[in-house]
């Protein structure tokens, strides 16, 4: 082990396939001995521990002869240059590994119930180290006798279990084996364990090297019967190599960490006596062993007196072995003493309660390694924040819960298409593959949780070894935490289990929650894997930009980890799916980082749940596999396993796959209706992918274990040619009997007629009629592939040790796999072939087979009243949150600029709950209607899904608006601050001036009049402006501006845009007219351009396209000019963002616009913002410039100046002024901002608004008007621009509602009174506030009662309270008084404004676009007819219309006549008829076959339903 002194050994090389991994030969060199112990170690071999060697000879070639027959009797001494003690072999390795390896080889060391080191010592120097984190692994369970009755036991890790610790050490020599004492009183009668070398032991007697000072630890652990265990409760041991006088510091601290320490000693004299005089009071008791020496009795009895008061000796801590006592009674004696101590007990230590002794002792920590701590911190960080398990996975990893489920049900069903109906195949397909999309860009929408990043960045970011570190400590955490958990709920399910009568339903859900109680690393790796997928999907179909990337790295992470020795998930035990994205990039990964060194072979296990699958693998090939902890493998792990440069040539690859997977028949998933399909799907996936396969069979078990034989046989007889046999391994465990092979032969035989059965059934089922047995499906000998295991332990648990038969026999199994591998005749799969069979294989397990959409009358009224009910549902969600908005705005407006920011945060907070509380309330309601009797609620049950999705939809939507809206609200507070602070010092300089003057006028000898005093104020004004430099806010060129980002947003595109773009300097000259296609525009081949000229139908959409673009713009530019923001360069950015994403769509892909058409596009629209932009930023400027501002204000001044001057009575002109210049501009913003509702309300109240219920009554309403006007104009423009038409419809009829019927006036009246209502009782209650006493705190109460309903101008209230000394009850009632003559002002206001359009326009909340959003629903129409969708709520996946047009009014002509096409489409699906347009590249497509073309739209095949009157009249009133 020379070589690993600095560069420490590593587990994955010492787990690597070679040679010497099958070879039995003799140990011959010292060199093979840590190879040996590793070797046996690693497959759980008790013999491990035996470092004896040979040198070549053997007894048997020693003949007897004359020289050396002499010699027989004379002692032979063995030579201890050719023997090295065991436990030097152990600290040597321990000392030459890392921190990996280190803990594996302690977690074997403890399964095979050796002692384990605790304070390992280093030969190099004279410390020693506490191996803290080497321990870490170890979790035990065992029952104490106080279970015993109610049958509960313990499950916990032991090196955070405090129990108490009972310390044997040795000073001087001594006769009596301190080990082998131990090894006898940890015994019980029934089972002897050698837990400590000692002398009598092989190779024991060898003297140690290195080992002394180390102290070994272990656990006695009770089994809960009193007649089998030797003590009734649990606790630690430790022993002490070589003698305490030389090794103080280990003696010290086993002292520290002791209940009590077991002294042995021939005798003590003066040296062992200073050592023991030394110890300290406590309360750890001594007990002296002493074995019989006579000659020194007397002096070691009068030492021990002298050491009576110090170590509180009583004559029971003596413990004597005499010559006459025989060592069963001693044992028995010894036993009942730690009894004693045990039932007396106050000290209780763990090993990290022992970490920070040895800390204090300047014992070095193995933990205290900067790269564990750091690891452990991060590991923490992540795992501190589980409190409930279930809660945690769906809040931290919410990608494989039930969206997982569901996108695994839809992947099946797209293979499967069992629940097709009546559908077409292709259409069901397109269908599934929507949603899949769907589920993909839902989970793209979750922000990954800050535990997965967390998670993530430690596996990106970090070390290989510090990744070690951290991956062991959060499954230390994780399993921690899932102990508990899965401790807890199974209490609760036991005492739920007594009185399980009547909780039935309460034991269904602790058994749901224990199933979802399990949370380990491979929950992390799969959220991660879910993230990747969902991402590469989205880049796949060019949903996501390069910048949006986020997780490309992650699968190369994974494939490190995996040639790390870490597992990777092939298939989600949960969903029952296999992420193929995930995992087949991954393995290119993997193929990437192996080069050419990428051949593999497979090892599967299959079995019944807990027959040990995971633990044969483990011990055959010393993997970690995980086992028990309450944590049963769901799926399927695949793991590698590296072979030796000289073995690969013999097995013909480079690397072992071993995949562990969960047990078939478990009794979980037993109780669904697809458990059978689950077990079919995974048997099949990876006996497929296997070249050898174990069947791991318990006995117990056979019976079940032949229907999953069954289904593998099934499976691949369902199947196409595989191109390979795997070979099929039977392991029969826990058969112990020697006779096993010879006394089952009857049972093998019966096992193969069976199977052969089998064979033949399914394959006369499936027609393939050539396989007539079991071995024409898989590689099968019936008496070479059987293999008969012994029971695992040896013994009762948690003392009993592995069964050295089991393990030599999973040995001989394992030759034999390598044996079978060697002589497979088919080649190994590269790591890129195997990942083909893992899409290959999935796919067909996917395709194995372990509605159409029909709308009548009925179903039609049925969805139409839900369409209704639903959309009364939505607005008033809508209304609420617009309300709430209306309110926060204000409250952000009346805040302090300093409050802002967690004013801000706690607003968000509030938002949120309320978004939830609004989303609950409307989810109920949906739940409610659907439960309830109304009339064919049944008939819409389908849709369910829909609108409880779209209620999602419109929270999410609704979610964004408003945060997005207050944000904008706060960047307005935050934009003016310093404007406002500019004016505001400015207002505070002019206001000192005023007071001067004033002072001075008032000291003046002689009285001014009142044109003294205006010439004054006039002089002072001009002086106080022309000397004060206050700042300037300059104007900036805004066309330059937008110029710009043009230029940067075009930079990559050609030379000819450049050119464009170089001679378009001035943007004024753009976006003035109507946008012009040129020819240019347009990339079409010469056969469309044909066609084209003929029909004009490409130039005629891209039209209406660019049209519809131009008006998305404008409303976006008009939206901003309404704010009273800053011009700002991200809303350039912005539209040009939005005339990218409109020309990036799908839809306007296929018209072939060229780079000339996206320049001209964009400097219109650039052209036409210019001037909204310019407007915008002037007015911004001309309301922040302090000079204006203060010349607005002069006229105020100039009449507060001359009133206090006069010392005239202010009161009524104060509260006239507060009136008019705080109170009305406020009420009119509330008007303003409240109309839209009102008006909304008003009209929803009006028995016209069932035009506006739902989009079947709005298709009514507009269709009856048309054909009332019976002009053809209205109807061209509704069937070329649906939208626009709509949109203009609306407003028009808004409109005429307000100039005719209504009085707008009215509206705005009643929004008026409820807002001077709240008024005049905030002013009530701020005049009965006695503790009230100046206006400015009058003012201040007022304003903070009113902070959600109105803004006050803080600058008009400064100029209210300027040298304002008025009485306050006399303010007050002025107050009172003006706001009814306010009032009265402005509804003479409101009734003299007659622009109704205008107004409409200007409204935050606009009502014409609030209608439009319900009944205008997703805006699809029908590809052929033009009909528009009547799908209800946002989240519906699939376009539908109840009745369809002629195609005519979709444009399409009959080729030979040119006439409009008067057919529908219901009758052209389900007709042999063909189509062709632009999708289609100008060929033809049968109808049948429209849903290659446009999955979304559902298209009712059905002959039966004609064309309307209505639209029968209308192509024969307007026909040509």
């Amino acid at each position: 082990l020379e070589d690993y002194v600095s560069e420490k050994l590593t587990l994955s090389s010492v787990l690597e396939v070679s040679v010497e991994t099958i070879t039995d030969a003799n140990i011959q060199t010292l060199r093979n001995l840590p190879w040996n112990f590793l070797k046996k170690l690693m497959v759980l071999n008790n013999t491990a521990r035996n470092t004896h060697y040979t040198t070549g000879t053997s007894a048997d070639e020693t003949q007897l002869n004359p020289t050396n027959i002499g010699d027989m009797f004379t002692d032979i001494k063995i030579d201890s240059n050719q023997s090295i003690n065991p436990l030097d072999v152990v600290t040597t390795l321990f000392l030459s590994s890392d921190c990996l390896l280190q803990q594996q080889i302690m977690l074997k060391m403890s399964m095979c119930q050796f002692a384990l080191p605790l304070l390992l010592p280093d030969y190099r120097s004279d410390n020693c180290v506490l191996l803290q984190w080497v321990l870490r692994e170890i979790v035990k369970k065992w029952r104490p006798q106080s279970l015993e009755s109610c049958k509960g036991f313990k499950e916990e890790n032991l090196a955070v279990t405090s129990m108490p610790t009972i310390s044997f050490v040795r000073l001087g020599n001594c006769t009596l084996s301190k080990s082998k004492l131990l090894n006898d009183v940890l015994s019980s009668l029934q089972q002897q364990n050698n837990f400590f070398i000692h002398h009598n032991m092989q190779c024991g007697n060898v003297p140690r090297r290195i080992s002394d000072g180390l102290v070994e630890i272990c656990w006695y652990l009770p089994c809960g019967k009193k007649k089998l265990d030797a003590f009734p409760e649990a606790f630690a041991i430790t022993n002490l190599r070589g003698d305490a006088r030389s090794k103080s510091i280990q003696f010290e601290f086993m002292r520290k960490i002791s209940t009590a320490v077991f002294v042995f000693v021939e005798s003590i004299d003066k040296s062992i006596y200073k050592s023991l005089s030394s110890i300290d009071k406590s309360e750890t008791q001594y007990f002296f062993i002493l074995s019989s020496q006579n000659s020194k009795e007397k002096v070691t009895l009068d030492y021990l007196k002298k050491l009576a008061t110090n170590l509180q000796l009583e004559p029971k801590h003596l413990l004597r072995k005499s010559n006459q006592m025989n060592e069963a009674d001693f044992v028995r004696k010894v036993q009942e003493t730690i009894k004693d101590v045990l039932k007396r007990s106050s000290i209780m230590k763990n090993v990290e309660e022992m970490a920070v002794v040895a800390r204090e002792l300047k014992i070095q920590v193995d933990e205290d390694d900067e790269k564990c701590s750091e690891a452990r911190m991060h590991a923490e960080e992540i795992t501190s924040k589980i409190q409930n398990v279930g809660d945690y996975k769906k809040k931290v990893l919410p990608l494989q819960g039930n969206i997982l489920k569901e996108l695994a049900q839809l992947e099946k069903e797209m293979h499967r298409l069992r629940k097709h109906g009546h559908k077409p195949f292709e259409e069901y397909k397109c269908d599934l593959e929507n949603k899949i999309m769907k589920l993909r860009e839902k989970q793209n929408q979750y922000e990954p949780s800050e535990g997965i990043l967390s998670f993530i960045t430690a596996l990106v970011d970090k070390s290989t070894e510090e990744r070690h570190y951290f991956l062991k400590w959060m499954k230390f955490f994780l399993d921690t935490v899932a102990r508990e958990n899965l401790s807890d709920l199974r209490e609760k399910y036991k005492t739920q289990y007594k009185g399980s009568q009547d909780h039935d339903t309460e034991l269904t859900e602790l058994d749901q929650k224990i199933a979802d109680s399990s949370l380990g690393l491979e929950h992390f790796m799969r959220e991660i894997g879910q993230i990747y997928e969902a991402e590469s999907l989205l880049i796949d179909k060019g949903k996501l930009t390069d910048a949006q990337i986020q997780f490309a790295h992650l699968a190369n992470v994974a494939a490190e980890l995996m040639l790390e020795g870490y597992p990777l998930e092939i298939i989600d035990g949960d969903a029952s799916h296999v992420p193929v994205r995930w995992v087949t990039d991954v393995l290119k990964q993997l193929k990437t980082k192996m080069g050419n060194s990428s051949r593999i072979r497979v090892i599967t296990v299959l079995g019944v749940q807990s027959t040990g699958k995971s633990t044969l693998l483990n011990t055959m090939f010393g993997l970690q596999f995980a086992v028990s902890s309450g944590r049963c493998t769901r799926g399927a792990f695949m793991l590698l396993i590296r072979v030796k440069e000289g073995f690969r040539k013999i097995l013909s690859c480079d690397f072992l796959l071993v995949i562990d997977t969960e047990g078939l028949k478990s009794p979980e998933l037993a109780k669904l209706d697809d458990s059978y399909e689950h077990d079919n799907e995974l048997a099949t996936l990876v006996v497929g992918l296997s070249d050898i396969t174990l069947i791991n069979m318990a006995m117990e078990n056979s019976t079940e274990m032949k229907d999953i034989l069954q289904i593998v046989v099934h499976a691949f007889l369902r199947m196409k040619e595989t191109g390979k046999k795997p070979n099929c391994q039977f392991v029969h465990q826990n058969v112990g009997d020697v006779s096993a092979h010879d006394q089952n032969m009857r049972d093998r035989k019966l096992l193969l007629e069976q199977l052969n059965e089998m064979t033949k059934a399914a394959a006369k089922m499936e027609k393939k009629d050539s396989y007539s047995k079991f071995s024409d499906v898989m590689e099968y000998d019936a008496e070479k592939d059987n293999w008969y295991i012994p029971g695992l332990w040896h013994g009762i648990p948690p003392m009993a040790s592995v069964n050295t038969g089991y393990s030599e026999n999973v040995y001989e199994l394992k030759r034999s796999l390598f044996k079978t591998l060697k002589q497979k005749k088919q080649r190994s799969l590269d790591i890129l072939e195997f990942n083909e069979w893992v899409k290959s294989l999935w796919n067909a397990v996917k395709y194995e087979n372990f509605i159409f959409n029909f709308r009548n009358s009925l179903v039609a009224d049925a969805y139409n009243q839900l369409c209704i009910n639903y959309a009364e549902w939505e607005w008033e969600f809508r209304k609420n949150m617009h309300c709430w908005l209306l309110e926060a705005e204000n409250r952000i407006h009346n805040q302090l600029e300093s409050e802002l920011g967690g004013f801000f945060q706690a607003l968000k907070a509030e938002a949120y709950e309320k978004l939830q509380n609004e989303e609950k309330k409307m989810l109920e309601k949906l739940e409610n209607y659907f439960q309830s009797n109304g009339a064919n609620v049944h008939l819409v049950e389908r849709y369910r899904e829909t609108f409880f999705k779209s209620a999602n939809l419109l929270k999410t939507e609704l979610e964004g608006h408003v945060l997005n809206k207050c944000e904008e609200t706060l960047n307005i507070c935050k934009s003016v601050v310093k404007f406002d602070k500019v004016q505001s010092e400015a207002r505070e300089t002019i206001e000192k001036e005023v007071t001067r003057l004033l002072n001075t006028c008032r000291n003046s000898e002689r009285n001014l009049d009142s044109e003294q005093l205006i010439e004054m104020f006039e002089k002072m004004w001009r002086k106080t402006l022309s000397e004060k430099n206050f700042i300037k806010i300059e104007k900036q060129n805004i066309e330059h501006c937008v110029y710009v980002q043009l230029r940067r947003n075009l930079q990559n595109k050609a030379g000819q845009i450049q050119q464009k773009l170089n001679k378009a300097k001035n943007l004024h000259s753009f976006g003035e007219k109507h946008f012009v296609l040129q020819k240019s525009h347009l990339n079409i081949t010469w056969f469309a351009r044909v066609h084209e000229w003929f029909t004009h139908e490409t130039a005629s959409l891209v039209e209406k396209e660019t049209e519809a673009l131009v008006e998305t713009c404008t409303e976006f530019v008009s939206g901003k000019l309404i704010s009273k923001l800053d011009y700002d360069d991200e809303y350039s950015r912005e539209l040009l963002h939005i005339v990218e994403n409109r020309i990036q769509r799908a839809e306007f892909e296929k018209f072939q616009t060229t780079s000339e058409y996206e320049c001209d596009v964009k400097l219109h629209i650039c052209g036409m913002s210019v001037r909204f932009f310019q407007e915008m930023h002037d007015r911004f400027v001309e309301e922040h410039d302090p000079v204006q501002h203060l010349e607005r204000m002069k006229p105020t001044y100039l009449s507060l100046f001359q009133d206090s001057y006069s010392e005239k009575d202010q009161c009524q002109k104060r509260a006239k002024q507060f009136c008019d210049l705080c109170l009305q501009p406020a009420l009119l913003d509330y008007v303003h901002k409240h109309l839209g509702l009102e008006i909304i309300q008003d009209i929803s109240d009006s028995p016209k608004f069932i035009q506006y219920n739902s989009r079947f009554f709005f298709q009514f309403t507009i269709l009856k008007d048309m054909l009332e006007r019976g002009e053809f104009d209205a109807y061209l423009k509704y069937i070329s621009n649906y939208e626009q038409y709509v949109k203009k419809w609306i407003i028009k009829q808004v409109e005429h509602r307000y100039t005719r019927d209504v009085k707008i006036a009215d509206v705005e009246k009643r929004c008026l009174s409820v807002i001077i209502q709240k008024v005049k009782k905030a002013v009530d209650r701020t005049m009965s506030d006695e503790t009230i006493e100046t206006v400015f705190e009058f003012l201040e109460k007022l304003c903070n009662i009113l902070e959600k309903d109105i803004v006050i101008s803080k600058e008009s209230l400064g100029l209210i309270l300027f040298e304002n000394q008025e009485n306050i009850e006399q303010f007050s009632i002025n107050i009172h008084h003006y706001i009814d003559d306010m009032e009265a002002t402005l509804i003479s206001e409101f009734e003299k404004t007659s622009n109704v359009t205008e107004k409409l326009t200007k409204l935050p909340i606009k009502p014409q676009d609030v209608f439009f959003k319900n009944i205008f629903g997703c805006g699809k129409q029908c590809p052929f007819c033009k009909v528009p969708c009547e799908a209800g709520g946002e989240g519906h996946e699939h376009h539908f219309a109840s009745v369809h047009r002629p195609q005519g009014l979709g444009r399409y002509r009959d080729l030979l006549t040119n006439k409009l096409v008067p057919e529908i489409c219901s009758t052209s699906v389900n007709s042999e008829h063909q189509f062709r347009n632009i999708e289609t590249g100008l060929t033809f497509h049968p109808y049948k076959d429209y849903r290659k073309y446009y999955p979304d739209w559902e298209i009712q095949g059905d002959q039966s339903i004609e064309a309307s009157d209505y639209w029968k009249y209308v192509m024969a009133q307007f026909n040509k």
